[in-house]
């Protein structure tokens, strides 16, 4: 005699569970782009470095400038006293600190193609616009308070020595202290994210890191040997001079205003970080 066939059981009330569908449960989100670029970022060795050495770099440069300025003033024409600006001459950091924080930005990305971790990224995020946004955020959560402490502690440094070696110094309260304090850190950022505009073209952390050097020191430095014409426009248009002048208190008027030079500098980088993103959409790993 044939058994009678066993009915399957009836499952418990709340055993029901709905599978996703193939595929779904690993999908990373823009959160989790976020969170992995915090961990690489934060967890890299250089990070620690370049964030210690802006923010010496900062305070000391400024000192060593203040310190050193009352005897300069003391021996300027009137003219020159007429020129002199606290403000620069405390903030002189921001020269150095734009090339620190923008090395910090190339080397977001070149240190992922150096050791081939950049496939690992693209296979887990295929989208890589999302990777370019998620790097830019984290990388503008550290550059930022980097920055605004930079010119912030480069200022009270500044003007502190400025004040013991006898020459002009301003408070915190006067006009313009506020604007160069702020925009100082601000421009830090853009430095910091044209850095990685650089490393995602460039993708080589040598070549990059030797960009940067020549664009952000080597230029600014050359500008007024350069011909005629040319020596002008650069003093007055190249980006991260014309982004500088927002540190400074004295107006020259061959040189653009503070905003309208930061101005320049934030187009400069978007228009840099766009090229970038359409070359990294479009390259292999």
């Amino acid at each position: 005699m044939k058994r009678p066939a066993k009915r399957p059981a009836k499952p418990r009330r709340g055993s029901l569970r709905t599978v996703p569908p193939a595929g779904a449960a690993g999908r990373a989100t823009f959160v989790h782009s976020l969170r992995a670029e915090w961990i690489r970022l934060r967890t890299m060795r250089a990070t620690l470095y370049v964030v210690v050495a802006t923010l010496v770099a900062g305070a000391g440069l400024a000192t060593l400038n203040g310190s050193s300025a009352g005897d300069e003033y003391a021996a300027m024409s009137a003219a020159d006293r007429l020129m002199f600006d606290p403000l620069a001459t405390s903030l002189k950091g921001v020269i150095l600190a734009q090339l620190t924080l923008a090395l910090l930005g190339g080397l977001a990305i070149t240190s992922e193609y150096g050791s081939r971790t950049i496939v690992s990224t693209l296979t887990a995020v295929p989208r890589r616009g999302r990777v370019v946004v998620a790097k830019a955020v984290v990388l503008t959560a550290i550059a930022l308070p980097t920055g605004m402490l930079t010119t912030l502690g480069g200022f009270l440094a500044g003007q502190s020595a400025l004040e013991s070696s006898g020459a002009p110094y301003v408070a915190l309260g006067d006009p313009g202290a506020w604007r160069a304090v702020l925009g100082g850190g601000l421009f830090l950022t853009l430095a910091a994210v044209l850095g990685l505009a650089a490393g995602i073209m460039i993708r080589s952390t040598t070549a990059t890191v030797t960009t940067l050097f020549a664009t952000t020191l080597i230029v600014p430095a050359l500008a007024p040997s350069f011909p005629g014409t040319l020596a002008n426009w650069t003093t007055k248009f190249w980006p991260p001079s014309a982004g500088g002048q927002i540190v400074t208190g004295y107006r020259d008027p061959d040189l653009l205003n503070p905003w309208p030079g930061f101005t320049v500098m934030a187009g400069c980088v978007v228009v840099l970080l766009t090229a970038a993103f359409l070359t990294f959409r479009r390259r292999d790993a």
